[in-house]
Order: structure tokens, then C-alpha cells, then sequence
């Protein structure tokens, strides 16, 4: 099929077709402007792809078949298999990234994995670990709650710097606006990815925890007593009574009338996303947990984690199926 295009050089229009690929060829692209190179492959790939209306439309029917069809499927499978859904997506949201990111040279993303993958790892490690060390189920909620914080915090800079680019705040302070929009999605970006792959890892480390810890089994009955100044996250004392404010940190009395670290009971709530108390399992209020409005956003934050989780690990594994449908129906 003989595609014709016409390009405008110069003020000068050129009409190609295949019988004119050696004039096409004899364009000196070094005497061209950047928009008129832009413009000269605007117009040859338009020429590529005319009468290719047909092919189009399938291509798009094919991609909103698989779409509706793979979210079937992952919503089946988180509802039936839950442990299995979950352990690979996090696989995917762990390695899906770094292949991209590697592929093309993000190295400060490349950097920042490493050192995530390997504190985490240690943590993870020490989380499954039976018998299961006292001390390790704090340190397991600090690590997960600081990241959970910077992850917060790095994603709402990285979303204001972005606003601020679009309304032209960076001219103030003299950014040109690409770099500022290049700085705001990175942070975004950033913020998003280890918010929603910490949080995983967290969920994991509490399920390893929750049975370890021995306060609870299946059956739903405490294998083991709880004192009133015992903290049945961490197992450590509470030094700290709930009405007095901490140093550090405070204590926390849920509505069944348990008394937890701050560290541990946050950790546990939002971070390991167990909405229940660690002792007897009872329902927890996270807006009576946490009074001051500044917290809230921080489980609405968690929401918004799950919601990206698909999209970041899945998402492009839905677009590889529908390349290699399109190439096994020679669409490509």
C-alpha cells in the first residue's frame, strides 16, 4: 500500500510516496530546526500507519478485552487465594521496577532499592525468626512506620513541587520548569513505590508476628496471659501511663481497655494494616485511636497504597499480554 505525506520544510512542501524515498532520503536533517525534524517524523509516521484504521480499532478492542478480563481474574484470585495474590504482587513489585529502572540507567532509584532491599531484608529475616526474639517486633514496627512516614512525606513534596510547576512558581526561584517537573515526579514517584512496597512487607512480617507472638491462635483463644503492664505487640513493659505524655513516645489504651506502645499499636493498625487488637481481636477505631486530624490522612494514605499496588505491578504485565496477543495475530 503506498503511503503519500506531504512535509512542509523550509515553507517548502515535499509529497513522498515510495517512488520518492530517495528525495526523502536526501534531506539534510542537520540543516533542519528541532520542530521541523519533529515535524518531518510526525508526517512519515502518519504516512506509515495510513489505512491502518482497521488494525487500530482491533488492537484497542483487544487491549479493553484483556483489560476487563485480567481484572476478573486478579479480583477471583485476591478473593480466593489471598496469600498467593499477595506474594505475587509483592514479587512484581519488587523486581518490575528494577528491570525498567536498570534498563534505563535510573541509578539513584538503583541505589536507593539496594539499601531498601537489604535493611528490609534484615528486618524480614529477623520477623520470621522462631523462637521470636523480644525485642524484634518493635524493631520491626519502627523500621516499617519510619519508612511508612518518609514514603508520606516524600510523595506529598514530591505532589506540591508538581502543582507549583504547573503554576509557574518555579520562575520565581528561577527552575526551569522541566527540571522542577523532572525533581516533582521523581519524588512522587519515589514516595508511591516504596510506600506501597513497605507496606507489603510490612503486612507480611505482621502475619508472621501475629501467630509467633503467642497471644492469640486460630481457634481465636490467648495461649498466653497478658499482664496490664505488658505490651502485647513487643512484649515489653509500658514505663508510661496513658494520661502522662512521654519523651519518646506515648501509650495508647484501645477500647477492649489493652494498653500498647505508640511505636507498636501504630505499627500494627496502620502500617501492618491489623485493625484488630493484638490480645483478644477486637474491632479497633482508628478515629478514636487517633484524635488529631493531621493522623487521619495516613490511613486514607494506606488506601491510596492499595489502589497503586495494581496498577504498579500489574499493569504492565496486562500490557505485555496484549503485545504478544497483537504479535500472534501479526497486528504488529
Amino acid at each position: 500500500m503506498a503511503g503519500v505525506f506531504e512535509v512542509e520544510v523550509d515553507g517548502i512542501e515535499h509529497d513522498h510516496g515510495h517512488g520518492h524515498q530517495d528525495e526523502a532520503s536526501r534531506i539534510d536533517l542537520s540543516q533542519l530546526s528541532p520542530e521541523e525534524k519533529w515535524r518531518l517524523e510526525h508526517a512519515r509516521m502518519h504516512a506509515k500507519h495510513k489505512g491502518h484504521e482497521a488494525m487500530h480499532a482491533e488492537m484497542v478492542l483487544i487491549l479493553i478485552v484483556t483489560l476487563v478480563i485480567a481484572q476478573l481474574v486478579l479480583v477471583q484470585w485476591k478473593q480466593r487465594h489471598p496469600k498467593s495474590y499477595n506474594l505475587v504482587t509483592l514479587f512484581q513489585m519488587w523486581v518490575v521496577p528494577l528491570y525498567f529502572t536498570t534498563k534505563l540507567h535510573w541509578w539513584r532509584f538503583l541505589v536507593t532499592w539496594f539499601i531498601f532491599s537489604v535493611v528490609t531484608a534484615f528486618i524480614t529475616f529477623r520477623a520470621t525468626r522462631k523462637p521470636l526474639q523480644c525485642t524484634t517486633p518493635r524493631l520491626v514496627y519502627k523500621w516499617f512506620l519510619l519508612l511508612y512516614k518518609l514514603s508520606y512525606t516524600t510523595g506529598i513534596v514530591g505532589y506540591a513541587v508538581v502543582m507549583f510547576t504547573l503554576f509557574g512558581i518555579n520562575l520565581i526561584f528561577r527552575i526551569k520548569p522541566e527540571d522542577s517537573m523532572d525533581f516533582g515526579v521523581s519524588l512522587l514517584f519515589y514516595g508511591l513505590y516504596y510506600g506501597v512496597l513497605g507496606r507489603d512487607f510490612a503486612e507480611m512480617c505482621a502475619d508472621f508476628m501475629a501467630s509467633t507472638v503467642g497471644y492469640y491462635s486460630a481457634s481465636g483463644m490467648p495461649t498466653k496471659h497478658l499482664s496490664d503492664s505488658i505490651c502485647a505487640v513487643c512484649g515489653q513493659a509500658i514505663l508510661v501511663d496513658v494520661d502522662e505524655e512521654g519523651i519518646m513516645e506515648n501509650t495508647y489504651r484501645l477500647s477492649c481497655n489493652h494498653v500498647f506502645h505508640e511505636f507498636c499499636i501504630r505499627g500494627w493498625c496502620i502500617v501492618g494494616k491489623k485493625q484488630t487488637c493484638p490480645y483478644c481481636k477486637e474491632k479497633v477505631d482508628l478515629k478514636r485511636m487517633f484524635s488529631n486530624p493531621w493522623e487521619r490522612p495516613h490511613v486514607m494514605y494506606g488506601q491510596l497504597l492499595d489502589w497503586l499496588r495494581y496498577i504498579v505491578a500489574w499493569q504492565s504485565v496486562i500490557i505485555g499480554l496484549v503485545q504478544g496477543i497483537n504479535y500472534v495475530l501479526g497486528l504488529e
